[in-house]
C-alpha cells in the first residue's frame, strides 16, 4: 500500500511544485490513477490505490504547469518508477485519433499474393535448411482468409526441410490468436498441450491456450530442429510465441534478448483532457515456468548480436545433422568395448532410444553436445569414467636429471614412523611401470627403504586417484615372499578379447616387506581405479585391512576411441578384474573392514597397531 500511496501523492505534489503559469484541474491527475488501478494487468502490484485515490481527491488545488508535454513526462516518470514499469505512460496528445486496426480487405488473389510476399520472406539455404521470417503474427480471423495461399505460397516450400530458421527479430506485431496457431505447426496434434494462459484485466479474465488438434495443411512436426531468431526489437505477440516455444523445449532461441513487450496495449483518454495513459492491460502467464517474458523480456539461449544471429543458426543446424552419426557410432563402441558386456548393450540400446526421443534436438555447440552425451552415458552405465574426452597427445617424456628425480620422487610420497615402530606410506597417484621401472632404485633408496624396517605399516591411498594398473602386480609383490609366485588377479580386455594375469614378481628392485608382518590401507570415497585394484588384491588374499570409507567404485583405466572420422573422441572402460567369484570393485567400491569416516582412518589404524604391538610385545 506504500508504493500505491507514494504514486497518487507524487503525482498531486509534482504538479503543485514543478508548474507556476498554467493551470490542470487535480481530478485529472486522480483519473490518471483510477485508470491504472482499473485496468493494469499486475493488480497485485496496486494494493492500496484506491483508498489513495480516496485520499487524493478531496484536495482542491489547482495544478500549475509551464507546459502538458512535460508534465506528461514527468507524471509517466513517476507511475514507471512507482510501479517498476517501463510499459505504463503518460502523453499529451491534443490532436491524437485513435488507431483502427487495419482489416485485410477483399482483395483479388493476385493482391493478397503481393501482401503476403512483401510481410513474410522465404528462403531455402544450403543443407535443406528452411528459412522463414514473419515481420506480423496473424490472429485467427486472418489466417482463415489466407490459409489455403500461405498453405501453397510458403508452408510447401517448408514442410519438406530438415530444419528451420523461424526469423523474428524484426517482429513487433501480431494478434494473440497466432499464438496458438503458430506452435501448434511444431507439436504433435495429441495430446493438446497447455502452452500459455493470457489474464485481460479489464473483463478480470483469464483465457488458456492450447495446441489446436486439427490444423490447416501439415504439422511441421516435434522433432526436426527448430532456430528461432530475436532481437531487441522482437515485441510483444512475438515474444510469446518465442517463450512458449522455448519453454516447451521444441526451440532453440538464439539472437538478442527480446523487448519485454506486451501481449496487449491499450490507450486511455483521461477525462476531457488531451493526456492519455498507456497501459498493458493484459499479460501473459506460461504454464511451465508459472512466470511471463514481460517487462523482463526473452533470455536466448544462445546470446549473440542480432546481425550473428543467422549465422549462429546455420552453424548449430548443421552440428545438429552430425548428432545421429556420432551417437550411433558412439553406441557402437560402447557396445562392442565396454568391459561389461551387458551393460555395454543396454547403454547402447538406450543410448540410441534417446537419440530417437529428440533429447539431442538442443544441442547447440560442440561443448553441449559433449557435455549432454557425457552426463546420459554416466547415468545410463553408472560408470563415471565412460564420457566424452579430449584426444589431448602425451606429452613427451621429461629429461630429468638425477637430482630432479630425487625432488619428483619427495614431493610424489610421504613417509613417516610412528610411535611403536609403526610405518606410514602415502602416495596419490599409482605409476605406468615402464615409466616407473628406470627410476625404481631411487623409489627405493628414498622412500621404500625408509619404512622398510618398520614392524608393521599403514599405506595411506586416501586422496590416491588411480592411474596406470601395469605397476600394480609389482607393488603388491612387495608384501608377499619370494618362494611363492601367486595369482594376484586375471584381467580381461574387451575390446582385444585377451585375458592378462597378474602375478607376484619372482626379482624386485629393494627388499620385500614380506608377507608376516601387518599392513593396513587407508580408503575414502576419492579412492579411485588403479587404486582400487590394489586394495581389492589385498583384501581379497587377506594380506591387509581396509580401514575407511567405501571406495569411489570408478573402473580400470579407460581407452580412448575416436566416434568416426568427428572430433568427438569417447573414454571407454575395457578392461574389468575377475569376477568369476561375484562382482569385483567396479561400480560398486571395495567396502572396508572397518568403516570409520576418512579423516579418522589414520587414527584408528594407530590406535588398532599401537594395541596388537603393545600386547605383542608384552607376551614376547
Amino acid at each position: 500500500m506504500a508504493k500505491t500511496l507514494v504514486l497518487v501523492a507524487s503525482l498531486l505534489i509534482l504538479g503543485n511544485v514543478f508548474f507556476s503559469h498554467a493551470s490542470f484541474p487535480p481530478s485529472v491527475i486522480v483519473d490518471i490513477a483510477t485508470i491504472i488501478l482499473n485496468n493494469y494487468c499486475s493488480p497485485e502490484k496496486l494494493v492500496g490505490m484506491k483508498e489513495a485515490i480516496e485520499a487524493a481527491s478531496s484536495n482542491t488545488g489547482i495544478l500549475n504547469m509551464p507546459d502538458a508535454e512535460t508534465l506528461a513526462n514527468v507524471l509517466s516518470s513517476g507511475v514507471q518508477h512507482t510501479v517498476s514499469d517501463p510499459r505504463l505512460k503518460v502523453s499529451y496528445q491534443p490532436n491524437y485519433v485513435p488507431a483502427v486496426p487495419p482489416k485485410l480487405p477483399p482483395l483479388p488473389p493476385e493482391q493478397l499474393i503481393a501482401v503476403i510476399q512483401n510481410s513474410m520472406k522465404l528462403d531455402i539455404l544450403e543443407g535443406n535448411i528452411g528459412y522463414l521470417r514473419i515481420d506480423h503474427i496473424l490472429g485467427e480471423e486472418a489466417a482463415e482468409k489466407v490459409g489455403p495461399l500461405l498453405l501453397d505460397l510458403v508452408w510447401s516450400k517448408i514442410l519438406p526441410t530438415s530444419a528451420l530458421i523461424f526469423d523474428l527479430r524484426y517482429t513487433g506485431s501480431g494478434e494473440v490468436t497466432g499464438i496458438p496457431y503458430i506452435v501448434s505447426y511444431f507439436t504433435e496434434a495429441e495430446p493438446l498441450i497447455h502452452i500459455d494462459s493470457i489474464y485481460d484485466r479489464p473483463s478480470n479474465t483469464t483465457t488458456p491456450f492450447f495446441t489446436m488438434p486439427d490444423l490447416l495443411g501439415q504439422r511441421y512436426g516435434a522433432t526436426k530442429s527448430i532456430i528461432v531468431l530475436t532481437s531487441k526489437n522482437t515485441k510483444g505477440i512475438a515474444e510469446d510465441v518465442a517463450y512458449c516455444l522455448q519453454n516447451l523445449k521444441r526451440a532453440t532461441i538464439v539472437g538478442e534478448k527480446t523487448a519485454g513487450g506486451s501481449v496487449k496495449i491499450d490507450k486511455f483518454k483521461v477525462g476531457d483532457s488531451d493526456f492519455y495513459v498507456t497501459v498493458p492491460t493484459a499479460k501473459s502467464i506460461n504454464p511451465i515456468t508459472g512466470s511471463t517474458w514481460e517487462i523482463t523480456g526473452v533470455t536466448p539461449d544462445v546470446e549473440v548480436n542480432a546481425e550473428d544471429a543467422l549465422a549462429t543458426a546455420i552453424k548449430i543446424i548443421n552440428l545438429r545433422a552430425k548428432v545421429p552419426a556420432i551417437i550411433e557410432g558412439s553406441a557402437t563402441l560402447i557396445a562392442d568395448n565396454y568391459a561389461f558386456e551387458n551393460i555395454g548393450a543396454d547403454v547402447a540400446a538406450k543410448l540410441k532410444e534417446q537419440l530417437a526421443s529428440g533429447t539431442y534436438n538442443m544441442v547447440v555447440s560442440k561443448q553441449s553436445l559433449e557435455s549432454k552425451l557425457s552426463a546420459d552415458l554416466q547415468t545410463l552405465s553408472g560408470d563415471k569414467s565412460l564420457k566424452t574426452t579430449s584426444n589431448t597427445p602425451a606429452l613427451p617424456p621429461m629429461d630429468y636429471t638425477p637430482e630432479m628425480y630425487i625432488e619428483l620422487i619427495k614431493v610424489s610420497f610421504h613417509t613417516d614412523v610412528f610411535e611403536n615402530n609403526i610405518g606410514y606410506l602415502r602416495f596419490d597417484m599409482f605409476g605406468d611401470f615402464e615409466e616407473v621401472k628406470p627410476i625404481a632404485q631411487v623409489i627405493v633408496e628414498h622412500v621404500w627403504n625408509k619404512v622398510l624396517n618398520t614392524d608393521a605399516l599403514i599405506v595411506d591411498l586416501r586422496n590416491n586417484l588411480g592411474g596406470p594398473t601395469t605397476a600394480i602386480a609389482g607393488f603388491c609383490s612387495y608384501f608377499f615372499d619370494a618362494d611363492k609366485q601367486i595369482v594376484l588377479d586375471k584381467l580381461y580386455d574387451r575390446s582385444s578379447g585377451t585375458i592378462t594375469e597378474l602375478q607376484t614378481l619372482p626379482e624386485l628392485t629393494g627388499v620385500r616387506y614380506g608377507s608376516k608382518k601387518s599392513v593396513i590401507i587407508l580408503t575414502s570415497g576419492a579412492t579411485a581405479g588403479a587404486a582400487e585394484e590394489f586394495v581389492y588384491i589385498m583384501k581379497k588374499l587377506g594380506r591387509a585391512m581396509i580401514i575407511g570409507e567405501t571406495t569411489a567404485g570408478a573402473s580400470h583405466p579407460p581407452k580412448t576411441f575416436q566416434v568416426g572420422e568427428t572430433d568427438i573422441f569417447l573414454s571407454i572402460p575395457t578392461v574389468h578384474s575377475d569376477n568369476s567369484a561375484g562382482p569385483a570393485w567396479e561400480g560398486a567400491g571395495i567396502a572396508p573392514h572397518i568403516p570409520v569416516p576418512a579423516d579418522g582412518a589414520l587414527d584408528t589404524a594407530k590406535g588398532i597397531f599401537n594395541k596388537h604391538l603393545a600386547v605383542k610385545e608384552t607376551t614376547s
